[in-house]
């Protein structure tokens, strides 16, 4: 049996949000993102499925969302502190940590995200997810041109121009609260779909 240490796991995802890092990551094409993220997913969910036997999709994609708030309130605490200079930087973290949730959330159940079909529809549940609405083939393509979108919401980030040091607190708590809201719009899109599969199945059975 593989071991799994949810802190090891965040303080590993933590490292990845240095300024070189986080430029690549900007750049990077989001189905080819999902693409990595999918083999990362399998292994992590198949991990989190030893440790925890009995747990249903649900619970799963529960401890998933918590790993995930944890690294977002690190995130905001840390980029809270410089304000509105690093926005871009929590932005592009933050669309990195929610296309990551989104896969694990995918996987558990039991999504490959290997067509083209699959990895649309997560793209556009990350656009329903920040109220966007979908993402579409002719919408954005990479990383950093959603965090352009997110960031011309505006929002919180204004308290960070004037008041960074109060703002850091604030932000890692909306950073926790609003991986949350993206956790649990994918768990009811992904249970509805398993449920919706199965019915279609017993269906063609009976038929």
């Amino acid at each position: 049996m593989g071991f799994f240490d949810p802190l090891f796991e965040q303080v590993k995802v933590v490292r990845q949000f240095t300024p070189s890092k986080l430029k690549k990551m900007g750049n990077t094409q989001l189905s080819e993102l999902i693409e990595k993220e999918a083999v990362r997913a399998r292994a992590t969910v198949e991990e989190l499925q030893k440790r925890y036997p009995t747990a249903g999709p649900r619970e799963l994609s529960q401890r998933l969302i918590d790993s995930k708030k944890n690294v977002a309130s690190m995130i905001g605490g840390i980029t809270g502190v410089f304000g509105a200079v690093t926005v871009p930087v929590d932005l592009v973290g933050m669309v990195y940590l929610q296309l990551s949730l989104l896969t694990e959330v995918a996987t558990v159940f039991k999504l490959s995200l290997k067509s083209e079909r699959e990895r649309q529809e997560l793209i556009d549940l990350l656009g329903y997810s920040n109220g966007i609405g979908p993402l579409q083939r002719s919408g954005p393509k990479v990383v950093g041109s959603v965090a352009a979108l997110l960031l011309a919401r505006g929002g919180l980030k204004t308290l960070s121009r004037a008041m960074p040091l109060v703002a850091a607190p604030i932000s890692a708590y909306l950073n926790n609260q609003h991986i949350q809201q993206v956790g649990e719009s994918a768990v009811r899109h992904y249970d509805g779909w398993v449920h919706a599969h199965e019915k279609s199945q017993k269906a063609a059975g009976s038929s």
